[in-house]
């Protein structure tokens, strides 16, 4: 990146808005349905093809602006869209750009929209594919009208200088979202393929818990069945490295000497148990008592601490409202003396 560009980019201290990555992982590295594998090799066929239908085959001269090739990568979290965004680089020979939009926001009205020009920019100078993570929080709904509160007036100039650089880019854009519902209507005819991310089935999953094991060196139990691991849980491609950490971490650390340590069936259950009762905790209220799961100590501790705080509140508004109530009593008297 010229260091122009990298300074822009460069946000408070080291923090960068932008990050240069030297795609790495494959597609080997990632265990998709057939679905999506199939719409993911179209769009890279796209890509490849992209010089002889706009050059040779004239299209170009038709359609002057418009030309870049922006998709759209829709799923729920864990199931691959940033490790695809990584391959399909690294199948094009090209660098990965990475946008971080809670770095690429700035505080000063203006600087957001600009930053994205920067980024658009700096693409095109490393002849890189641009990839927007988390891109429903840059290319969510404008609001209605003209008006509005001030930040509302720049979330709208900012996908509308989006849009306009969509339109007048020549490269690759990768938009990656949990919820594409939250896209800009305007969007839509300019993503030129949307690939569908899903949460995998038994037989993918068996493979995601097979890849993420090194084949010679990580030491398996004989009683380890990644099939019944797939069956019985219906995690993600990124809960599944998480619990697989997570049990090697839990083998790891138990007594004994190391050349006798190996992972065993019970430590994937436990460490599987752990990350979906982690997800379970991310999406439900410290508040919520239907939601405390009556069985975990933890959520019981909570839960009662919660009706301690609720219990002290109530005695407190007592307290302060007999107090008014004999403030209010001993200026009457007060007065009629």
């Amino acid at each position: 990146m010229a260091p122009s560009l990298l300074s822009i980019l460069t946000g408070r201290g080291s923090r960068r808005s932008v990050e240069t990555v030297v795609p790495q992982r494959t597609f080997a590295d990632v265990v998709l349905p057939p679905a999506t594998r199939r719409t993911l090799d179209e769009a890279l066929a796209q890509v490849r093809n992209h010089t002889l239908i706009f050059r040779r085959w004239g299209l170009g001269e038709r359609h002057a602006s418009g030309l870049g090739l922006a998709f759209n990568f829709a799923g729920p979290p864990g199931t691959g869209k940033t490790i695809c965004a990584e391959a399909i680089a690294h199948a094009l020979g090209m660098k990965l750009l990475v946008v971080d939009y809670a770095e690429i926001e700035s505080m000063w009205v203006g600087e957001t929209p600009k930053n994205i020009v920067t980024a658009f920019e700096a693409a095109a100078e490393q002849n890189a594919v641009l990839f927007f993570d988390e891109a429903d929080a840059i290319a969510a709904r404008r609001s209605a009208g003209g008006g509005g509160l001030p930040h509302q007036r720049e979330a709208n100039l900012v996908v509308n200088v989006l849009l306009r650089e969509l339109e007048t880019f020549n490269g690759v854009v990768i938009f990656a979202t949990n919820l594409a519902a939250n896209f800009d209507p305007a969007f839509e005819r300019r993503i030129r393929s949307h690939v569908r991310f899903e949460m995998p089935g038994a037989e993918e999953r068996e493979r995601i818990w097979q890849v993420q094991i090194h084949p010679r060196k990580t030491p398996l139990a004989k009683d380890v069945n990644f099939r019944q691991l797939a069956e019985r849980y219906a995690a993600s491609g990124g809960d599944i490295k998480n619990a697989v950490l997570k049990a090697a971490a839990a083998a790891a650390a138990e007594a004994g000497h190391d050349g006798g340590k190996a992972i065993h069936q019970r430590h994937f259950e436990r460490a599987m148990d752990d990350v979906l009762a982690g997800k379970a905790v991310m999406q439900q209220s410290l508040f919520d008592d239907d939601a405390l799961p009556t069985a975990d100590p933890i959520s019981r501790a909570l839960a009662a601490a919660e009706q301690r705080w609720r219990g002290a509140m109530i005695a407190a508004w007592a307290v302060a409202g007999a107090a008014l109530v004999i403030a209010v009593a001993a200026m009457a008297i007060a007065l009629v003396r």
